[in-house]
């Protein structure tokens, strides 16, 4: 798998392209700034997003072309991100750290999703936040039509309300929903599909 995701971030383009995630984008800018992880982040385009309204970013991949990539992208913009090529278990941040943790197409597989999200939580702060957007369960008959809307082929990948609601139990759930969506980001999520959509208080 780490060599799939080498290869995808080789390119010269960016594989999801240099702009945030809408629905990152549009939850962020209703946040304080504080300290913010961005999980398995990629080429680093909503890192350098939020390092642009103020926050103080964190973020880490296993790739080490994203991580480059990402570096080059806040070059570009002029901003500054602590970015690590690390996995989550590699990661020596203490508890209570970060006001914010963003999650985007962070498809854990199934086995060890429960166990990441809660050591995610336990680096997140009383009354923090976490952002999240995924594909869900009914996102295979829209890939299977579209294979260019992308995602995990999968299924125990994807995300229901049920997984959501039992991996961050503490939470206050203030949006938690299924929609179906149109993606444009990059060479790599092209169409029509559905996600699950969450911003949770803890």
């Amino acid at each position: 798998m780490k060599d799939f995701w080498e290869d995808r971030y080789s390119k010269e383009s960016y594989a999801y392209g240099k702009e945030p995630n809408a629905y990152f984008k549009k939850i962020i800018d209703t946040l304080f700034p504080g300290k913010i992880l961005l999980a398995a982040e990629g080429e680093g385009r909503n890192a350098v997003y939020a390092a642009s309204l103020g926050w103080d970013v964190y973020a880490y991949d296993f790739s080490e072309m994203a991580y480059k990539k990402a570096m080059k992208l806040a070059a570009e913009n002029n901003v500054s991100i602590q970015y690590q090529v690390a996995s989550l278990s590699d990661l020596e941040f203490p508890e209570n750290f970060f006001d914010a943790i963003g999650l985007i197409y962070v498809h854990f597989p199934d086995p060890i999703r429960h166990t990441n999200h809660e050591l995610l939580s336990r680096l997140l702060k009383n009354e923090g936040h976490v952002i999240l957007e995924a594909f869900s369960s009914n996102h295979s008959s829209y890939q299977r039509k579209n294979p260019a809307v992308g995602g995990p082929k999968i299924e125990s990948q994807l995300y229901n309300e049920l997984k959501l609601k039992n991996d961050f139990k503490s939470y206050k759930f203030l949006i938690l929903k299924e929609e179906e969506i149109h993606l444009s980001e990059g060479e790599h999520h092209n169409g029509l599909t559905t996600v699950m959509r969450m911003v949770a208080k803890k």
